[in-house]
């Protein structure tokens, strides 16, 4: 017998979608998408190959797509949801723009030395074993591309983050909308810088982006590794 995981991104963004459907100028890291930097973290993307990780509805790779001129951008997620609504909006950006229905750390092993950048803007990185996503995520980058990724420098309700590599088990709702929970990982600093130096990036840097006020406020890590050349 085969059992299917059930999408836990189901519900995520459906209002935004209905609503927002155009092609976004901004291009943000920080938790509330207010501030702070923007794609110049990436480089310079002049046909460059782009992968994000945990792309949901590819608003961000839709961004790089139309104003950055990548050679292409690899939006990558596992959510049959977050897939089709990527679709639904950006599928005419094609062939620049690639939407990728797969799990991340398979997708990344099957294209090693594929990728200029890697990133992830709460995505991927934050729900996915990152003993499991950052050696994959190393190896399917060319030789000095870079890896870039936003993540919670705390919990929502205020809790340290962890200080070694554990996760936490996050409210969520099923596709017919049960309560359930996903695994999340909130990381203080120096466990992702030795996770990143553990999986064989080089030139680690982390940069903290502070949350401001408001309901929505959370402070977020910017964090970046390069592949040796």
């Amino acid at each position: 017998m085969t059992t299917s995981t059930a999408d836990l991104w189901h519900h995520y963004g459906r209002a935004r979608h209905v609503t927002d459907r155009a092609v976004s100028g901004d291009f943000r890291w920080n938790w509330d998408q207010s501030g702070g930097p923007g794609a110049e973290v990436l480089g310079d993307l002049a046909g460059a190959h782009v992968g994000d990780l945990g792309a949901g509805a590819a608003r961000h790779a839709a961004h790089l797509a139309v104003h950055h001129r990548p050679g292409r951008v690899d939006a990558v997620d596992a959510s049959p949801a977050q897939y089709a609504m990527a679709t639904d909006l950006y599928g005419h950006l094609a062939p620049r723009l690639r939407l990728v229905r797969s799990d991340v750390v398979g997708h990344l092993h099957a294209h090693p030395d594929s990728y200029d950048v890697l990133y992830s803007v709460f995505g991927a990185v934050d729900f996915t074993e990152p003993r499991a996503l950052l050696p994959a995520a190393v190896a399917a980058l060319r030789p000095g591309g870079r890896l870039v990724f936003s993540t919670l420098g705390h919990y929502r309700n205020g809790a340290p983050a962890q200080p070694d590599v554990r996760h936490a088990d996050i409210p969520a709702r099923t596709p017919e909308g049960g309560a359930t929970t996903m695994r999340r990982w909130v990381l203080q600093e120096r466990v992702w810088t030795e996770l990143l130096d553990e999986a064989g990036f080089t030139r680690i840097s982390v940069r903290v982006l502070p949350g401001g006020a408001g309901a929505r406020a959370a402070d977020a890590l910017l964090v970046s590794g390069f592949r040796s050349s």
